[in-house]
């Protein structure tokens, strides 16, 4: 004889509607064919100033549907912004002496309808909020203008550069979809509407040059 609990079957159903609901947003069902997101990398400087090397940049993209729904359902999405400092060596290839990382969790509140942009140096969580600088928008529009526009961010202290050596910083912008939940990661496999990364890199130069 075979017992099965309500409990367990209401779990488990919970669970694969969680499931179908996730590959069904991933792949657009209902939305018509997906499209490959196109970004672009407008502007890259880097720069030294003073005791601060800082890096200003700013990029294009269209936000495809498939993201756009998924933040309306409440998931929030996740940007990166990276950038490795290397010093250049003619004798070998260049050597990377430093990193730094700019996490931006982009969500919707739905009791509020405004949108929260959460921007810290390293994995936003739940319980980290307060190490995060939080700014809140009334449009979609205006908070993915913030996401896009990179200005004077600090990557390192001029001190860490080596003296009369050249550097040049490789910078990568990426929707994370790592931090996306579990589910959510399965469906976006292989889903053009969830690729949204541009990459390049610039000397540093001294400020006004």
């Amino acid at each position: 004889m075979v017992f099965i609990t309500h409990c367990c079957k209401s779990g488990w159903h919970k669970g694969l509607g969680w499931l179908v609901a996730a590959v069904l947003l991933c792949t657009g069902a209902g939305l018509g064919p997906a499209w490959a997101a196109s970004t672009e990398l407008a502007q890259l400087q880097v720069e030294r100033s003073g005791e601060s090397v800082l890096l200003s940049a700013s990029v294009r993209f269209e936000l495809p549907g498939a993201v756009e729904e998924a933040l309306l359902k409440g998931i929030p999405v996740i940007f990166v912004a990276e950038a490795d400092v290397f010093r250049e060596r003619w004798y070998w290839t260049n050597k990377k002496v430093l990193s730094a990382q700019r996490h931006m969790r982009l969500a919707y509140q739905a009791l509020t309808q405004r949108w929260r942009l959460n921007i810290a140096s390293g994995p936003i969580t739940v319980t980290g909020m307060g190490m995060a600088l939080t700014q809140n928008f009334d449009s979609l529009a205006d908070a993915l203008a913030a996401v896009q526009r990179v200005s004077r961010w600090k990557i390192a202290e001029a001190s860490e550069l080596e003296p009369n050596q050249a550097h040049n910083v490789a910078f990568r912008f990426r929707l994370d979809v790592s931090q996306l939940p579990r589910p959510l990661q399965i469906g976006t496999l292989g889903d053009p509407d969830w690729d949204i990364s541009a990459a390049a890199s610039r000397a540093v130069t001294e400020a006004g040059k």
